[in-house]
């Protein structure tokens, strides 16, 4: 009789860990959708780029991009292969306890039916009952011989219904089996997919070698532009730094003026109440003629010694709630920040690049996604529009101000708000322009100010959703 706690208890592991497989594979599903959306996304960009023969290297960084995306989809389909392997062995498990089960079930059913048969004539019954010693003993009997009825009844439920789970399990078993061969045959897919457009990306790095000095004066403009855009972000965060530090500052100072004021009336009041009592007349004491009135002592507001320099407020310290609350929200959604562009994949990241063709290394502050023609920008989190500005190559700007964080949105054709503008989260704020190559790159920067009040960049691609 221990057999069938084990048997119960061993199901509902294997079904607890079929489930768990389950969602695990749910997971990588829509994993695998997303990658497929994304390699649509970056083909239809390489075919508008295509239309314009100056858009070589942007060709490159789209079919370098979908290699990539390809990669993962085909680690992705491993995994779901994976992930289908497992399912089949916890099937194929089930169904062979199932089956030992059935087996069991089987033979006790004909042990009890072998049983009833040797005890089939309806006069052993009656004899069984009526052979009672009592009416007590026949009342026993007789729920006996209810309880074997059901007992069989059950017995022969049971077999029905494990031999309808034993069906079940093997037809899911054959859709998995199906499912994995479909994820071979994408797998086989998606590989000859890499393969040609591993032929197309040499392609284009053999026609981009022969155009390596104008490409390379183009790509030192660029880099030039980037280090001015990024002087241009510090002064104008340290400057906002600054307005801050000398508004708290002022607040601060007005505070203590008020405090040394009230203080001073404090002293006047008591140094009048002095006054009215030492020069009253209070008798003349014993061997004296002539009582002379002590003069009242007052303590001037300029006998206090007054703090001449007081220290300077942090930038974090002279927030008010307000923005600090803002800032604390927009760190709390590190990594899960909306992209600047609805569409797009990343054509350089941040910190140090090498280039795809030439052995050159570039240094970016920021990161550049390349998106869909006059693509809309977009607020990553709300915040306030600081300043609106331009810098030679990397058209307008935007700086937004998000509390200890700031973001910034370059190559901008046009702008669709104002400075001092509150705005909300994935808020239109303008639209990407086309460079001189033909490339629609969104520059998106992230600063920090840190604990010192000096800022400094932060890698955008840790904040963004991914």
């Amino acid at each position: 009789m221990r057999f069938f706690p084990i048997l119960v208890f061993l199901l509902f592991s294997l079904s607890s860990l079929a489930q768990q497989t389950a969602s695990n594979r749910a997971e990588l599903e829509k994993r695998r959708e997303s990658l497929l959306q994304s390699i649509k996304e970056t083909q239809d960009q390489l075919e508008a780029t295509k239309k314009d023969k100056k858009a070589s290297l942007s060709q490159l960084r789209a079919l370098q991009s979908k290699l990539a995306e390809r990669q993962k989809l085909i680690s992705n389909i491993n995994q779901e292969i994976g992930a289908i392997n497992k399912d089949i062995q916890y099937s194929a498990k089930e169904i062979s306890d199932l089956q030992r089960k059935l087996g069991t079930l089987k033979v006790r059913y004909a042990q009890s039916v072998r049983y009833a048969y040797k005890h089939r004539s309806s006069y052993s019954m009656i004899a069984f009952l009526f052979s009672s010693s009592d009416f007590n003993q026949a009342i026993r009997r007789l729920k006996y011989l209810k309880k074997y009825r059901d007992y069989r009844k059950e017995q022969a439920e049971q077999i029905r219904v494990t031999h309808k789970q034993i069906e079940h399990k093997i037809n899911v078993l054959n859709t998995v089996k199906s499912q994995k061969d479909v994820l071979r045959m994408a797998q086989e897919q998606q590989k000859q997919e890499v393969q040609k457009e591993a032929n197309e990306t040499n392609k284009v790095v053999r026609e981009l070698k022969g155009r390596e000095k104008e490409l390379s004066a183009s790509i030192a403009k660029n880099q030039r532009s980037l280090r001015q855009l990024e002087r241009t972000i510090q002064n104008l965060i340290q400057r906002e730094i600054e307005l801050a530090r000398r508004k708290a500052e002022e607040e601060e100072r007005k505070r203590r003026e008020e405090e040394r004021k009230r203080l001073a009336a404090a002293e006047n009041n008591r140094g009048a109440n002095g006054i009215a009592i030492n020069g009253s007349s209070t008798g003349n004491a014993p061997g004296n003629t002539k009582e002379t009135p002590s003069k009242p002592t007052v303590t001037t507001t300029a006998s206090r010694p007054v703090a001449a320099n007081v220290s300077r407020p942090s930038y974090s310290l002279s927030l008010t709630p307000e923005v600090a609350e803002l800032s604390n929200n927009f760190e709390s959604n590190r990594g899960k920040l909306p992209w600047p562009v609805e569409k797009g994949f990343i054509a350089e990241r941040f910190g140090i690049n090498k280039h795809p063709v030439y052995n050159i290394e570039t240094e970016n502050s920021g990161i550049e996604i390349q998106t869909a023609p006059n693509a809309g920008a977009r607020a990553v989190f709300s915040g306030t529009v600081k300043t609106i500005f331009n810098v030679p190559g990397m058209g307008q700007c935007i700086l937004v101000d998000h509390g200890r964080f700031f973001t910034v949105y370059s190559r901008l054709a046009s702008v669709s708000v104002q400075k001092g503008q509150t705005i909300a989260m994935k808020q239109n704020i303008g639209s990407v322009m086309a460079n001189e190559n033909g490339e629609y790159l969104m520059h998106f920067e992230l600063w920090k100010v840190n604990a010192n009040d000096k800022s400094s960049a932060q890698n955008p691609e840790a904040w963004i959703a991914r």
